[in-house]
């Protein structure tokens, strides 16, 4: 159990690493809360037009979900789990900037592929054809996260299925407000600007 719990906490201190708004920052394209929607992922880093920053951004963000999983798995399986839904939690509710983070999309992945490779090449293959096709991200986040659980229900063991849909609750409900700019049909496309 101490094991378990030192992940945990491990895996919240990395989630809570603000990988969007430091790169930003250090890149002098100001504060990422007071650009587009105020998110400190990825997509609203695209949103300065600098691509080269958001995409570092992914990879810091699937790193981080990676690296949690990993320092789990070291312990045991359950660590390994516990550290990833805490990795997702931290990023999107990070200790350093009040509690207000990002989507948990991209370090979900990064769980995914040290837990359940399998699901997570699935998943990620769904969103790179939704957002190619409907051209919005958060489209394609809920699509893939609502797949995840249902391909692993089929792909893993049914321990690592009920984190991986744990997870996926988390991410449909980080994205209510996407869901209701969706709905009324004014939620923003993906852009791909200068940078």
């Amino acid at each position: 159990m101490t094991s378990i719990i030192a992940a945990a906490v491990i895996g919240y201190l990395l989630g809570s690493i603000p990988s969007g708004f430091v790169l930003t920052h250090l890149a002098g394209l100001g504060d990422i809360r007071q650009i587009g929607s105020g998110s400190i992922g990825a997509t609203n880093v695209l949103r300065t037009g600098n691509k080269t920053v958001a995409a570092l951004t992914v990879a810091f963000d699937i790193a981080k979900g990676v690296a949690a999983a990993l320092i789990g798995s070291a312990w045991s399986g359950e660590a390994a789990l516990a550290a990833g839904v805490a990795v997702v939690i931290g990023h999107m509710f990070p200790v350093w900037l009040g509690f207000r983070g990002g989507k948990g999309v991209a370090t979900a992945l990064g769980v995914l592929l040290v837990i359940a490779w399998p699901v997570a090449i699935a998943a990620f293959a769904l969103w790179l054809a939704m957002a190619a096709i409907f051209r919005y991200s958060s489209l394609a986040a809920l699509v893939a996260a609502v797949a995840a659980p249902v391909l692993a229900a089929v792909l893993v063991d049914a321990r690592r299925a009920g984190v991986i849909a744990l997870i996926a609750v988390l991410v449909l409900l980080r994205h209510h407000d996407n869901i209701r700019r969706l709905l009324a049909g004014s939620e923003s496309r993906i852009s791909f600007g200068k940078g």
